[in-house]
């Protein structure tokens, strides 16, 4: 495991400045590395992370476990939650970790220095025990993690909208091969294609 402040000073690079909930997600990967006896930053993919939020705190659990979205390593399930379920891969063995709710209260006691709450936060959170800092537990994943990993080169075709879906995310329904949206699923409603701008056009030609 990198030192912390190395590990600080890699996350804060992605913001150009260093805010709590990187600190709170540095800390929470160098924790779940710890109980999990892991040597992180991985080089491989053992280490599966499941944020439940995205943003600083994601970025901070990246810099110290190396597990991000565009490696499959990460996914985010948006609860608002500066939140995370740590996987190992070949155990199965799965934890949650969560900050503690009376982390920002204990944290001034770690910066007496500190000006403001949120440079208590910024330093306290640092200085503060692993045991102070988080509450975890061990959970028991809904969907199986090989089912999530699922399986290179598997992909369908949505009969109805005609889109390519990897990964196993199709939903078989009546007979039927869907995606997610085509199954009442999606995130979003589809409106009128858009005529592509003609720089678009222009671009596509040279691809």
């Amino acid at each position: 495991m990198l030192p912390l402040q190395t590990l600080l000073e890699t996350s804060s690079q992605l913001h150009r400045h260093l805010c709590p909930r990187q600190v709170l997600g540095v800390r929470m990967g160098m924790c779940a590395g710890e109980i999990l006896n892991l040597d992180l930053p991985q080089e491989n993919k053992r280490l599966y992370t499941i944020m439940e939020t995205d943003g600083c705190a994601a970025d901070g659990v990246s810099t110290a476990t190396n597990c991000w979205v565009g490696r499959r390593t990460m996914r985010v399930e948006d609860y608002g939650k500066v939140a995370a379920t740590f996987v190992d891969t070949k155990t199965g063995e799965a934890i949650r970790l969560v900050p503690r709710s009376d982390a920002r209260c204990l944290a001034r006691d770690f910066a007496p220095e500190a000006k403001n709450k949120w440079e208590a936060q910024l330093l306290g959170y640092q200085r503060m025990s692993s045991e102070m800092l988080f509450s975890v537990h061990p959970v028991q994943l809904r969907v199986p993690i090989e089912q999530i990993l699922s399986r290179a080169g598997v992909k369908a075709i949505c009969d109805i909208c005609g889109e390519e879906v990897m990964n196993e995310r199709e939903v078989i329904r009546d007979d039927m091969t869907l995606c997610r949206s085509c199954a009442g699923e999606g995130y979003y409603l589809m409106m009128a294609e858009r005529v592509l701008p003609s720089t678009c056009l222009r671009f596509a030609s040279f691809v």
